[in-house]
């Protein structure tokens, strides 16, 4: 798959796809991802890609010219056909909220371009004649896409085969469909005792049904706890068995 991102912040990008597991997706080709700074297509000395709003208030523009050329300039090294192009996705407050069936969906893509705003915004003309999707990663401003687009990257990335060290680690994560959509469990490791806490006896106990009970169990009461949402989400679609309920029922 190919991620193409337009951004004004070209280097921020450098240190995220050298660093951590998911580099892998980046080095083997997995996921392609190409930079793309609009102003490389800004006229003038200054290369400007930005001005004042119509109407005046705070704050600067992008300007729809230089997004609109250097749009072109990625279709054109896309090579891509008519009815055949990849979606344009805008980072924007007004989007829909990522999430795990989002992240699946994309990342069993062929990708997509990616376009990271700042300043007050872009302006709206390109936005109606170019953008596909707007997504946002929740209530709140950041100064700019390229976070966004890294969330999503990092996300779409280890999802990739072969690219976390356990094959099924991301099988396990909070929100996925194997855990029925809730939140993980807490985890441990060694020493057997820290600070005066245990780990719990069942995970000591090598009992591997009596382990994975408790497992599910922590999984309802944290989910229950934190996210009330995804349990009713879970009972709705059917995949709360009768011992998750008397869990679930203990706990109210």
């Amino acid at each position: 798959m190919r991620f193409d991102i337009i951004t004004l912040f070209p280097e921020l990008f450098a240190p995220f796809l050298a660093s951590g597991v998911t580099r892998r997706a980046y080095t083997s080709g997995q996921v392609d991802v190409r930079l793309w700074n609009p102003r490389d297509h800004a006229e003038g000395n200054y290369r400007r890609v930005d001005d004042r709003p119509f109407g005046g208030g705070p704050g600067m523009v992008m300007m729809a010219e230089p997004l609109h050329r250097c749009l072109a300039a990625i279709r054109t090294e896309r090579a891509e056909s008519e009815g055949s192009q990849a979606p344009l996705v805008l980072f924007s407050p007004i989007g829909a909220p990522l999430n795990h069936t989002a992240v699946e969906r994309w990342s069993a893509s062929a990708g997509a371009v990616l376009l990271c705003g700042r300043y007050e915004g872009i302006d709206q003309r390109f936005i109606d004649a170019h953008v596909d999707v707007q997504m946002s990663l929740g209530d709140f401003v950041l100064s700019g896409g390229e976070i966004a687009a890294m969330a999503l990257l990092d996300a779409v990335a280890r999802l990739q085969p072969g690219v976390l060290n356990d094959e099924g680690s991301h099988q396990l994560d909070s929100f996925n469909p194997a855990l029925d959509g809730l939140l993980d469990c807490p985890h441990y490791t060694r020493p057997e005792e820290w600070a005066g806490q245990q780990v719990p006896a069942p995970l000591m106990s090598g009992h591997h049904a009596q382990i994975e009970r408790w497992r599910r169990d922590q999984r309802l009461a944290i989910t229950a706890r934190h996210r009330p949402d995804l349990i009713d989400a879970a009972r709705q679609a059917g995949r709360l068995a009768p011992a998750d309920e008397a869990v679930l029922a203990k706990l109210a």
